[in-house]
């Protein structure tokens, strides 16, 4: 059911609590559920009228039953510990085709279609040879082979540096993926500058780098995205995202956690053994005691409570599009169903060399000639997140993720930018269809296409992600620093946890913050 018809605006029963987590998105909920279940008083404090954070499934489009993950929308890094501790009633779906990235070769639409039995045909229809193939499969290989020995490490304690390295044992592997710019192992190999291209994007998403940035950065971005469960999979979940949020407020009430939606948090105070959490709610301002504090917010938000110096800003790059369609478009390669294209990820203008060229574009202070982007047709998994009466009829969702878009260019003019960003955007796409996309989109009740754009400052006034950053900031390896605690969710007081995605080990759909914040909470 959905979260804001089951969690209440009313005051909090109790003057004191175990533990007060500020924010209801996923991470917060995830603590609230093992905390309660420890027998912990635990009171949850949302200011929003749901739970969920961005994690939520809604109906974005008026009239239309059609329910949408509206800003996160896979799942891969979502321990099944997680789900099997706290018992959630929560599934995904495996997609049939893993990815489609359409192409011209000499004139000719042609694309590379991963997944299922065609790959190495399809590999060597693009390429002429089966040597891109053959290198897929060995590279693909050595990141599974890591993925099964980092995952598991992401609900224990903080490994450190040396200690991962040993649990990956295999030098090579950690020296392409933990000390040199991952753009040197796409480029020794592979050949092909749309294979590069499809192998780099693990390495964008939502992160704004070059493949060969010295920081690295693109290279924790990439491992998150190749570890997830010990697999990589990214799958869809089962009644949109928000199927997962409710699930989690479900088992944290269940297990005796309070959630008071419309609740804001905006002052923390502490000694380091007893804390006093300032809320503005309906009821007017209060306070409100606790052991701990777990703040399931950005670390910008963390300081302003806390009153201390904010850390540096953090920057999100991306265009967020969610669309409904009466039908899915034709393609320009005819050897290849649309309902197979779209049914895993389908890439944009995601060559190696034009990610080159947006990110120089874009690091320039523009936005990208070709914008690169990633498409997802969740619906073709999932249709329950379509009323009866649109599947029936052939809709379709689609989801576009875009790449490259800082939020330093949106902020002159974010609706003009927004504006010209989706135009441009979308102008990529159509050069592979036989029919605009705009000819397929459907129309609301009041005759307006089903079509929203969300840059990162959108996000910002959305969510409170710092600068529309949907990691909160820049991801961290996972191993342990100087910096970092024991689990890496501690910070300068000793009964203030943070337990959203600006932790180490932070960043997607996980529960691994939430996870990680509970057990330090709990001295485990």
């Amino acid at each position: 059911m959905p979260a804001d018809e089951t969690s209440s605006p009313g005051a909090p029963t109790h003057a004191a609590y175990d533990a007060v987590i500020v924010g209801g998105g996923h991470n917060g909920l995830v603590a609230a559920a093992y905390l309660a279940r420890a027998g912990q008083s635990v009171l949850v404090l949302e200011r929003l009228g749901g739970t969920g954070g961005a994690a939520v499934s809604t109906r974005p489009f008026h009239g239309i039953d059609a329910r949408l993950s509206r800003y996160s929308y896979l799942v891969s890094l979502l321990p099944q510990k997680i789900v099997r501790e706290l018992g959630l009633d929560f599934a995904v779906r495996k997609r049939t085709v893993s990815s489609y990235t359409p192409a011209l070769r000499g004139g000719r639409p042609t694309g590379l279609l991963v997944g299922g039995d065609g790959t190495r045909d399809s590999f060597a229809a693009l390429t002429g040879n089966g040597r891109e193939y053959e290198a897929w499969e060995r590279f693909h290989r050595m990141t599974g082979r890591v993925a099964e020995r980092v995952f598991p490490t992401l609900t224990e304690p903080l490994p450190a540096r040396e200690e991962l390295r040993a649990r990956v044992a295999d030098a090579h592997a950690w020296s392409m993926l933990f000390e040199e710019p991952i753009g040197v192992a796409v480029e020794e190999n592979f050949a092909d500058d749309l294979v590069r291209g499809v192998v780099l994007t693990d390495a964008l998403i939502g992160t704004f780098a070059d493949a060969h940035d010295p920081s690295l950065l693109q290279n924790r971005c990439f491992l998150y995205h190749v570890i997830g469960n010990s697999t990589g999979d990214w799958d869809v979940p089962v009644g949109g995202m928000g199927a997962l949020t409710d699930a989690l407020a479900d088992a944290a009430r269940a297990a005796g956690a309070e959630i008071r939606v419309l609740h804001e948090a905006t002052r923390i105070e502490t000694d380091g053994t007893r804390a006093e959490v300032t809320v503005r709610s309906p009821g007017g301002e209060h306070t409100v005691g606790a052991r701990r504090v777990l703040v399931n917010a950005s670390p910008q938000a963390l300081a302003a409570l806390l009153g201390e110096e904010p850390p540096a800003p953090a920057e999100g790059a991306q265009l967020k599009v969610n669309m409904l369609l009466t039908r899915l478009p034709r393609l320009r390669d005819r050897s290849v169903d649309p309902h197979q294209a779209f049914a895993g990820t389908f890439h944009v203008a995601e060559g190696y060399e034009q990610l080159a060229t947006a990110y120089r574009e874009a690091a320039a202070g523009h936005l990208p000639g070709a914008p690169p982007s990633e498409i997802y047709c969740h619906s073709l998994t999932d249709p329950s997140i379509l009323g009866p009466g649109l599947a029936a009829r052939g809709y379709q969702t689609l989801t576009l993720f875009g790449l490259h878009t800082p939020a330093r260019l949106f902020t002159a003019d974010n609706e003009a930018a927004r504006t010209a960003l989706l135009d441009a955007t979308l102008a990529e796409l159509d050069a592979h269809l036989e029919e605009p996309i705009a000819d397929c989109l459907a129309l609301d009740a009041e005759g307006r296409p089903c079509i929203e754009a969300k840059t990162p400052l959108d996000l910002e006034r959305d969510l409170m992600l710092p600068g529309g950053h949907i990691f909160h900031r820049d991801l961290s390896f996972p191993y342990a620093t100087e910096e970092t605690g024991r689990w890496g969710v501690e910070t300068a007081h000793a009964n203030v946890l943070l337990c959203g995605a600006g932790a180490v080990r932070g960043g997607g759909v996980s529960g691994v913050p939430g996870h990680n914040a509970a057990m330090a909470a709990l001295g485990r």
